[in-house]
């Protein structure tokens, strides 16, 4: 988490991107603080609902900041390799991550009100349980669309060389980059941890609070904290701030439509006051 601020701080850049994986981290923290509760004392419910709850939702947020930078990935090579619009993976995929953080925070709710009562939690279990489904199912999408992307990319290189990918000389300078080579892979590493995290955790909890896999440390250590970890600390590494630099604050951003229609518009307005320049001149 203060790797991520202190990044921020010095750099004032990714702003989005920030803010998405250091609510997940600091629900990280909160969780964990929630397990050495329960080290303290196994029967203290407080502590289980803090991790099953925070645990549980904080990856939401993470995906949801891996969504943010696919969107630059796709400027940086050239919008015409993409299936799609490169805003249109924002508009797609964040979404989709807000309805999964919303049912699973819904169902964590409820499920910790059910049990503060001394009643059953299955219906917020299966709420939750839906919530990681559909992240699960979303990052799938989300990961197919990456390799299609990077197949076409691959394609057109193969077919037009450099010319398949977009000259404006920041994207050029940010492409030959050894970070923003090295942010790629963490990116892709960090995406396959988050879904083997999440597919892990609705296999879990789909056996309910009292199942065989919510009893198993060892499995729980391995799928969920460590694939945490090693997300975390790999986009942490190769934080797009450093890796993306200047490119961070050019198209990819909030607004971007909105931005090159304006570039196309005084490009025009360019041309045609140009053409009136030349016919003046004619006439005089």
């Amino acid at each position: 988490m203060l790797g991520y601020v202190f990044t921020y701080a010095f750099t004032r850049r990714a702003t989005a991107f920030t803010v998405a994986m250091v609510i997940g981290v600091i629900l990280e923290v909160i969780g964990y603080a929630g397990r050495i509760m329960s080290w303290e004392d196994q029967w203290k419910e407080n502590g289980f609902l803090m991790q099953i709850v925070c645990l549980t939702i904080a990856p939401a947020f993470m995906a949801g900041g891996i969504y943010l930078c696919l969107r630059r990935i796709v400027y940086a090579f050239g919008p015409e390799n993409s299936r799609i619009r490169p805003e249109s993976y924002t508009r797609i995929f964040i979404p989709c991550d807000l309805i999964s953080l919303l049912l699973q925070a819904a169902g964590g709710g409820l499920a910790s009100a059910e049990s503060h009562s001394g009643k059953s939690p299955d219906l917020g279990d299966n709420i939750m349980v839906a919530g990681l489904a559909f992240q699960v199912f979303t990052l799938a999408v989300f990961m197919i669309l990456c390799v299609d992307f990077a197949l076409r990319t691959r394609s057109r290189y193969r077919s037009l060389g450099s010319a398949a990918f977009d000259q404006n000389p920041i994207f050029v300078t940010t492409r030959s980059s050894k970070g923003f080579k090295g942010f790629l892979v963490a990116l892709t590493l960090a995406t396959i941890c988050i879904f083997w995290r999440s597919v892990y955790r609705v296999a879990e909890l789909a056996e309910g609070w009292t199942g065989h896999l919510i009893r198993q440390q060892d499995l729980f250590i391995g799928f969920e904290g460590v694939m945490v970890i090693v997300a975390v600390l790999a986009l942490n590494i190769f934080n797009p701030a450093f890796t993306f630099k200047e490119a961070m604050t050019g198209l990819g951003g909030l607004g971007t439509t909105k931005k090159m229609k304006k570039q196309e518009q005084e490009r025009e307005k360019g041309i045609s006051t140009s053409n009136s320049d030349v016919e003046a001149a004619k006439v005089a």
